[in-house]
This record gives structure tokens, sequence and C-alpha cells, in this order.
């Protein structure tokens, strides 16, 4: 049954599977595969510099971590089953102008030979209650006007359509129950 963890370096050969993938896809998961693999790419056939990469995504939700200029702290979450790396989730703790106009507090994407079998729906549903654990509520999640699949996600998870800006669909969605 999949779950989400924290980015493990146990996953390294799935993980590097999944990357291939994406290349082969010519989808970079909005830019962020594009950067890790200019940043650390180079370094992700041996273990050790696998292990760096994550404990560099990691770091990335401490508050003095890390992370690109201009980036908010961010959790990520891996989307496993097994052995296998299924996508990954990322929850950002607060808000740009930017990221309120078209990134919203979370992103994820799933790898192409995964797709369509609802591990988004999961991976969305999965990282609400830690969204919520980061005083969160309710969450902003966008997505590309022309993407369907991520749309039926979105409403899948619960979320209200507020508004389209240049091309992006903006969504709030609770993260707790009953309010």
């Amino acid at each position: 049954m999949p779950e989400l963890i924290p980015p493990d370096a146990r996953f390294r050969v799935s993980f590097l599977d999944a990357v291939h993938e994406h290349i082969v896809e010519d989808d970079f998961f909005g830019g962020t595969l594009a950067r890790e693999l200019r940043e650390h790419g180079g370094t992700w056939n041996r273990p050790t510099g696998f292990a760096r990469y994550v404990e560099a995504v990691r770091e990335e939700e401490l508050e003095d971590g890390r992370r690109p200029e201009g980036f908010v702290p961010s959790t990520w979450y891996w989307y496993v089953d097994g052995d296998t790396y299924l996508g990954r989730i990322q929850i950002r703790h607060r808000l740009t102008p930017w990221l309120l106009d078209y990134g919203g507090h979370i992103g994820y994407g799933v790898r192409p030979a995964h797709r369509r079998r609802g591990h988004a729906t999961g991976m969305l549903r999965d990282v609400l209650p830690y969204a919520r654990e980061l005083g969160l509520d309710p969450v902003l999640v966008t997505c590309d006007a022309t993407n369907i699949a991520s749309r039926k996600v979105i409403e899948a998870g619960g979320g209200k359509f507020e508004d389209e800006r240049d091309g992006k669909l903006r969504y709030w969605i609770r993260t707790r129950t009953g309010s």
C-alpha cells in the first residue's frame, strides 16, 4: 500500500528510474527536477552523493535551512510502495506573493510510469494532516488551466475553486474537518 515518507536515500535506484522517465517524457516537475539535476544530478550515481541530495531536500524545511534564493521553507514527502518510488509532494510553509498567485502551498508530481492510478489523489489526501500540523488551513493548490488530470485531483481532494490567474486555476482545500 503506498505511503508518504520523508525523502530517504534507500530509494536511490527507484528514484533514478523515475528521473529517467521524467527526462524521456520531457516533464521536469515545474522546473524543480531541472534545478535538482543541475545542482545534484552529477552525484546521484554514487550512494554518498545521493544521500547528500536527500539531506539537502530534507534541510529545506528548516527556517534557516539551505534552499534556493527566494524559496520558502518546504517539507517534502515521497510517495512509495514497498521499494518503489512513485512520486513526491511538497508543502510550502507560507506563501509569497508569487506563490499566492501561481504556486500555492502544495505541489506534487507522479512518475510517468505510475500515472493514472490514483497516486496523486492519494498523496494529496495523505499530506493534508501534515499541512494541518504546520498550522495551514486552508491550503492553496494550483494547476495549469490545461491540466485536466491535476484539476480532477484537486477537486477530488476537496478543492474549492477561487479563480484563474494567468492560466493558473487556484483552489483552496480545508485541512481540518468540520471547520
